[in-house]
C-alpha cells in the first residue's frame, strides 16, 4: 500500500469521473473535448502532516492540473499536495 508524505492525499478518480455508458456520441477522432479544470475524487488515504481533517473516503474538489500521476510497476497512484483541494463535498 502506498503512504503519502509531506502533505500529499492518495485520492481515487475512479467512477467519480467516467460517463455514463447509456450515453453515445460520435464524434470525429481529432475531437478532444474541453477538461473542466476542477474535478472530483474521492480520498483514500493521506499523510499525517495534512493542514486540514480529511477523512478515508471523502468526496474532495482538486484542481486537475495538480494532480500527479505516480506509476510503479503495473500500478498508477494519483497524489495531491493538500493546497489544491479546494473543498470537500458533504
Amino acid at each position: 500500500m502506498f503512504k503519502p508524505v509531506n502533505r500529499h492525499i492518495l485520492i481515487d478518480l475512479g467512477r467519480i469521473n467516467t460517463p455514463d455508458p447509456e450515453t453515445l456520441i460520435v464524434l470525429p477522432d481529432d475531437y478532444a473535448p474541453e477538461q473542466a479544470k476542477f474535478i472530483k475524487a474521492r480520498t483514500i488515504a493521506c499523510a499525517e502532516d495534512v493542514r486540514f481533517k480529511i477523512n478515508t473516503d471523502d468526496e474532495v474538489i482538486v484542481d486537475r492540473s495538480m494532480i500527479e500521476e505516480i506509476t510503479i510497476g503495473s500500478t498508477t497512484y494519483n497524489v495531491i499536495l493538500d493546497n489544491y483541494i479546494m473543498g470537500i463535498l458533504e
